[in-house]
């Protein structure tokens, strides 16, 4: 068992972000033997002479012990990469955060999720779209991902809860530094419904410049990011761009061209962005009609070796059956009853013929079991 203490020390420390994490862990073997480490073998593993100084002063000032009490004395959870629970749709993104920090619960059912994110300054039209959306999500088991910021997010995090889902609000500070403060009262309910998400440590004030970074933490929780309303500088214009890096679905819904909060939406729409309709537009791009169905599979049927060696010859080119079973070298019996129930979990697609292809969204899920 990883001794989180060092993870979070770290991430206490400016300029030790994902990139230097994982080359202190291939030099050191472990967070630990990092943080007790000489400054010359700190400059071994290739940090920098002012990164040394700020974890030799780091070691000075911080009672890791006395930090990690405080963070479990206030029901803070921490998940790191090294965790089996941490958000596998995240694991995905280049560069995702070394550490989180969550008050609530991140469930597996989370892995379904949608963001919904836009304006500050929400019209009245945006507010009707933004709860039949969430409202429509939260009522089919869609987990509603925003930033917990005035506007469109608020509305998108109060509805969900209104609706009976879950929503998870990703900050711009600590988890312990709710932004905006009026906004104390509805992340104590997200709590109990969904979970307040940071890779920012303890006391981190919602600076400016926090912001655009957690933006990506949004998008890359999510299976597709829809963007309300959004003026031509809008932070959610960040979080789409963000998310086209990431390969996931950006859905943008149309508005008066005379309208400064459309100027953003349907600027997206004109980039190649889809233009959100119907909420049915939503379920359908991204096969989410059976949503039911694959969190009840997920449930009862596990992952194992046989699915991992299907999931290693499929690709999103259709493979027939016959030939699935020649690349696998299993029994066809075996093949065609892993490939339905692999179906019914949502991991490959039948397109036709008995030719099958991996759901993208899925595949990576169980990339630990490829060599």
């Amino acid at each position: 068992m990883i001794d989180k203490r060092y993870w979070i020390g770290f991430n206490l420390i400016k300029g030790i972000g994902a990139v230097r994490m994982q080359a202190l862990i291939r030099h050191f073997g472990d967070l630990e033997a990092a943080w007790n480490a000489a400054p010359i073998e700190l400059a071994r593993a290739g940090l920098g002479g002012k990164v040394i100084e700020r974890i030799v002063q780091a070691r000075k000032a911080v009672d890791l012990e006395k930090l990690w009490t405080k963070i479990d004395a206030q029901g803070i959870k921490i998940l790191t990469w090294e965790d089996e629970t941490y958000p596998q749709r995240l694991k995905e993104i280049e560069q995702p955060p070394p550490v989180l920090y969550i008050r609530g619960d991140y469930l597996p059912d989370d892995l379904f999720a949608v963001a919904i994110v836009g304006t500050r300054r929400v019209t009245a039209y945006g507010r009707q779209i933004t709860e039949e959306l969430a409202a429509y999500l939260a009522a089919n088991g869609i987990t509603v991902i925003s930033g917990l910021a005035r506007g469109v997010d608020a509305v998108a995090h109060q509805t969900a809860l209104k609706a009976g889902g879950r929503t998870i609000g990703v900050l711009g500070s600590g988890v312990d530094k709710i932004y905006p403060p009026e906004h104390r009262g509805l992340a104590e309910k997200m709590m109990e419904s969904g979970a307040i998400v940071s890779d920012y440590a303890l006391g981190t004030p919602p600076d400016a410049s926090n912001f655009p970074p957690r933006n990506r933490i949004i998008s890359g929780l999510s299976l597709a990011v829809v963007v309300i309303e959004a003026g031509e500088t809008s932070g959610a214009l960040i979080t789409a761009e963000f998310a086209a890096e990431q390969g996931r679905e950006i859905f943008a819904v149309p508005g008066s061209i005379l309208a400064p909060q459309s100027k953003g939406t349907n600027k997206l729409i004109q980039n190649g962005a889809l233009p959100l309709l119907s909420v049915n537009d939503l379920m359908q791009a991204l096969d989410l009609t059976r949503m039911g169905e694959q969190k009840a599979a997920r449930k009862v049927i596990p992952s194992d070796e046989t699915e991992a060696r299907l999931l290693n010859v499929l690709s999103e080119e259709p493979l027939h059956v016959d030939e699935i079973r020649n690349q696998t070298e299993l029994p066809i019996e075996k093949v065609s009853a892993t490939l339905a129930l692999m179906e019914l979990k949502g991991m490959v697609r039948q397109v036709g013929g008995m030719n099958y292809i991996a759901v993208r969204e899925v595949q990576s899920d169980y990339s630990t079991f490829k060599g």
